[in-house]
């Protein structure tokens, strides 16, 4: 990405590890993330500029939790621990980490001591930040400065210029603390000398490169869904190897008003890629027919595209052989969130299934071509818009593989389908119209198919189906809240919905989080 090497996260078990790669790559430095179980040989083999340790649910003097390799503290890089990684790194250099029985959750004072040193430079000497421990640092290791501390936390934060080691108690990965994005900029910019050079623009080009060097002369294929991942994926290896990629679009009839289009015009007007669009709504209707079993449904689906992805690649290979240049490549939009959960495979070995409706067939004969692997969804749509693809596409959020046929709880019909799909554009319009589309993650709309309820409209009952709102606010799906959405979109929403879409004579929200419940309701 750069002529340097990444910045590290070490992984502790943090909620938040994927967390603070991403605000490191928005200070312009790259990052990834990598276990706490690597030594400090495996480490530096990565030629890292910089480490930054996580928090972690544990107890550091609990016997089995987790360790750093006391080596990585000893190779010269900068390091900043953040939470249960600033005590790993307090207890490794000497310094004592006690279970004070004082501890603190949420929204913290902390105060300064001093100017706050260069990690805390610039900011004011009293601040708001986001606690979450029952240990604490009772004494900073030696040559170390106490930087700021707390009510109940004497060392909230310590440093040492010398050495190029930081620690603070706090999450400065989190909004909640105000200037939390402020101490890593000082860490990456000042403490550790990297300049913020890491953007969109050299992605592209690093990529357009790459494949092109990889690809050769080559074909391409990719199976496009119409998602942001998908479609940035193709449009960034279109721009490497032009005509030698074609788009396979499977139209399952699982899909919401216009997407069809949006694929067809507005993405092929973009990027002028080939696209093989293969209408198969009856085929995937008559599979689903009386099935209502949530999981029997995502298989069904699955196995549906698989066919008919499987004959369209079929189809395209045999032309390619007669044209004497075979496809050997399949784009596949595998984010860096995948990559980690996955364990971090060498993205060559397999096909992760909740890329595409089902999954492709493990045996296909290609290469894969990954170019956003190395990504986070903000910045792939960063880079989608630095392409010129349609906002409606770079902007669309994210949406299930088996599409609506996993958002109608009951059997999926062609009326149902149709039902669900304007009260989901109505949704999705009046969302964007009050300006709320940058404020939530995803907004599911489901349909209660096999729920009736009595109503009253037009002067008689009517006996309609429910349908279900679910605005969630995430960073990155794993966990989310409920959206906390006007009351006056809301009774739009209702209105429009309850005049506009027959069939259904009441609306209601769902205001559970994630955890307990999922962001999808199959």
């Amino acid at each position: 990405m750069s002529g340097r090497g990444p910045v590290l996260v070490v992984d502790f078990g943090a909620q938040y590890a994927q967390l603070i790669a991403r605000r490191v790559r928005e200070a312009g430095v790259y990052s990834e993330i990598v276990p706490h179980t690597i030594t400090a040989a495996e480490l530096a083999e990565r030629t890292p500029s910089a480490v930054i340790l996580s928090g972690g649910p544990s107890s550091v003097y609990e016997p089995g939790s987790p360790s750093l390799d006391p080596g990585i503290l000893q190779l010269g890089l900068p390091v900043l621990g953040i939470c249960y990684g600033f005590q790993v790194m307090a207890q490794q250099l000497g310094g004592e980490v006690a279970n004070t029985g004082l501890r603190e959750y949420g929204a913290t004072d902390v105060v300064l001591a001093g100017d706050g040193g260069v990690l805390l430079a610039g900011q004011p000497a009293s601040q708001v930040a986001w606690m979450s421990h029952g240990d604490s640092v009772a004494t900073a290791p030696d040559g170390f400065t106490v930087l700021a501390s707390s009510a109940s936390t004497p060392v909230a934060a310590f440093g040492s210029d010398a050495q190029r080691l930081y620690g603070v108690q706090w999450h400065p990965e989190v909004k909640h603390s105000e200037f939390g994005q402020r101490v890593l900029e000082n860490f990456l910019h000042e403490a550790a000398g990297l300049p913020a050079d890491w953007n969109s623009g050299n992605v592209i080009a690093d990529q357009v490169a790459r494949i092109r060097e990889r690809v050769g002369d080559s074909r391409v294929i990719c199976g496009l869904s119409g998602g942001v991942d998908s479609a940035v994926a193709a449009a960034l290896v279109h721009r490497a190897v032009g005509d030698q990629l074609v788009c396979i679009f499977v139209d399952h009839g699982l899909l919401r008003q216009d997407e069809r289009r949006q694929v067809e015009e507005d993405f092929v007007a973009s990027t002028g890629v080939r696209l093989v669009t293969v209408d198969a709504v009856e085929q995937f209707l008559d599979a689903l027919a009386g099935v209502t079993d949530p999981e029997t449904k995502r298989k069904i689906i699955g196995r549906e595209f698989i066919r008919c992805f499987e004959n369209a690649a079929e189809a395209l290979v045999l032309e390619a052989a007669a044209d004497g240049a075979p496809i050997k490549f399949l784009v596949q939009g595998t984010l860096y969130p995948d990559v980690v959960e996955s364990g971090g495979g060498s993205g060559t070995a397999n096909i992760k299934s909740h890329h595409n409706v089902g999954g492709l067939p493990e045996d296909l004969q290609f290469e894969l071509v990954e170019p956003l692997r190395a990504l986070f969804k903000d910045e792939v749509r960063a880079i989608g818009r630095e392409l010129g693809l349609p906002e409606p596409i770079v902007a669309r959020q994210p949406f299930p593989g088996p599409g609506l046929g996993i958002r109608i709880i009951g059997e999926v019909t062609r009326e149902r389908l149709d039902l669900l799909r304007l009260a989901d554009a109505i949704v999705r319009a009046e969302l964007t119209d009050a300006g709320l589309d940058a404020d939530i993650w995803q907004c599911p709309v489901v349909l209660l198919a096999d729920v009736r309820s009595v109503g009253v409209q037009g002067d008689g009952r009517t006996y309609g189906h429910p349908i279900v709102l679910r605005p969630v606010s995430s960073e990155d799906a794993m966990t989310a809240d409920w959206s906390r959405l006007p009351y006056d979109v809301l009774a739009r929403i209702s209105n429009r919905i309850t005049n506009e879409v027959p069939g259904v004579n009441r609306v209601v929200l769902d205001v559970t989080s994630k955890p307990p419940g999922t962001i999808e309701w199959e």
